[in-house]
């Protein structure tokens, strides 16, 4: 794997001492590893930034090469990257043969179609789940060997788990899908940690890339379906997820970050 790290040995902090009602504090990212498949932009990379400003070490996995080693280098000399195609099992068993120790892994790659069942083709209507369900599901089983025993997972669902915007019933079903694994990956992996973060509508890399007038156009109709009256921005995702990776008491959780989107 292209990385510009050494492993470093585990950092877990021994048990505490104090008394069983003192809350723990969350644990600190100094030192610890954290690998991102889908972190060469996007919330990937302002997670893989907020994680290398608060101390650890970040590995970027994703399909551009030229995007992902742009985005190590603005990283610095704490960030490494390697190639990875989550709809290929051998790519991602490679991508992760290449990473010595994981204590912290997000997975927000995912590439599909959305749209009405009758309007679809079958493969289009698959596809988010040929890449953002059993992509996440093949991550996290190729990592798992990697997890060090306090580690923690982070899955990316979407807020249309809970409340579809429109007819796109395969992608909300996949979402929702996300979120049960989520929970039966906790149990499975415990003591290691697996959460989900759901976002609703986020005003960043993936909107920027579509036409203005329908990013207008969805931004505002966002506003009126959200308590907050806007979207959401990428950096606020970003702490939702750090939340979770420090958080060493959550576990088999979903967080919404919508801005009371699923509420309306």
């Amino acid at each position: 794997m292209t990385s510009s790290h050494s492993p470093a040995s585990a950092s877990a902090s021994a048990p505490s001492s104090a008394p069983a009602t003192t809350p723990p504090t969350a644990a600190p990212l100094t030192g610890r590893d954290v690998v991102i498949v889908g972190g060469g932009s996007g919330i990937g990379l302002e997670v893989a930034r907020r994680a290398v400003a608060a101390g650890a070490r970040v590995v970027l996995g994703g399909r551009n090469e030229d995007k992902l080693a742009a985005a190590a280098q603005s990283l610095g000399d704490r960030a490494g990257w390697a190639a990875v195609d989550t709809t290929d099992k051998e790519s991602l068993a490679r991508f992760f043969d290449g990473v010595d120790r994981i204590d912290h892994l997000f997975t927000p790659a995912a590439s599909y179609r959305v749209g009405p069942m009758l309007e679809l083709s079958d493969s289009d209507a698959e596809s988010p789940f040929v890449s953002k369900f059993w992509g996440q599901y093949h991550a996290v089983k190729y990592a798992a060997p990697k997890l060090t025993q306090n580690a923690s997972v982070v899955l990316m669902s979407g807020a249309a788990s809970v409340r579809p915007p429109a007819a796109a019933p395969a992608y909300v079903a996949c979402n929702a899908a996300i979120e049960g694994l989520g929970r039966g990956l906790a149990v499975e992996l415990a003591p290691v940690r697996v959460n989900v973060v759901s976002p609703g509508t986020v005003d960043g890399n993936l909107w920027a890339q579509r036409p203005a007038a329908v990013r207008e156009a969805s931004f505002a109709q966002y506003g009126r379906d959200s308590l907050l009256h806007r979207p959401g921005t990428e950096g606020e995702i970003a702490d939702a997820v750090l939340f979770l990776f420090t958080n060493t008491f959550m576990t088999g959780s979903v967080l919404y970050p919508d801005g009371g989107y699923a509420l309306r």
